[in-house]
């Protein structure tokens, strides 16, 4: 299984790149995590409505086809790393890769985010995207230590 982060934002700090890239190279070849960066819409004089459907059209090309669809957004269900490595178990089942969108600075797209098949919070706090890619890819790797009883996690 692949876990893709379909994400907004091309250009962010050397040092949250560097983070994400030390989560990323973690994992194993059996669950592999994978960034799809897409390019923000320029702000300029569009209305939030027609930035986030334009973004929107640029995370749906980088989704791969057929994967179940995971929305990060702030009203998603709040989940504990215990029953997130439960939920990644569940996808692991299910047989198909993953897609998780990280919308841009207005976020994302209502008729997106209908066609989520889960909708998570990262947190109740509003975060900057450098930090949404770093603490993502933690708690992706910390769920799958669990998974395979690593002793990465403790309880």
């Amino acid at each position: 299984m692949k876990l893709v982060l379909a994400a907004v934002g091309q250009r962010q700090p050397a040092w949250a790149d560097t983070a994400y890239e030390d989560f990323a190279k973690r994992f194993p070849p059996e669950m592999r995590l994978e960034l799809k960066a897409v390019k923000a819409e320029p702000r300029g004089s569009k209305t939030a409505e027609q930035l986030m459907a334009a973004e929107a059209a640029r995370l749906e090309a980088a989704a791969p086809k057929g994967a179940r669809r995971v929305v990060l957004d702030e009203r998603g269900e709040r989940v504990s790393t215990v029953q997130l490595a439960q939920r990644m178990q569940a996808w692991q089942r299910d047989g198909r890769d993953v897609v998780i969108f990280i919308g841009g600075p207005d976020g994302l797209h209502p008729d997106l985010k209908s066609t989520a098949d889960d909708m998570l919070r990262l947190s109740d706090l509003t975060l900057p995207h450098a930090f949404v890619r770093v603490l993502l890819a933690e708690a992706l790797y910390r769920a799958w230590t669990v998974m395979v009883n690593h002793p990465y996690h403790r309880e």
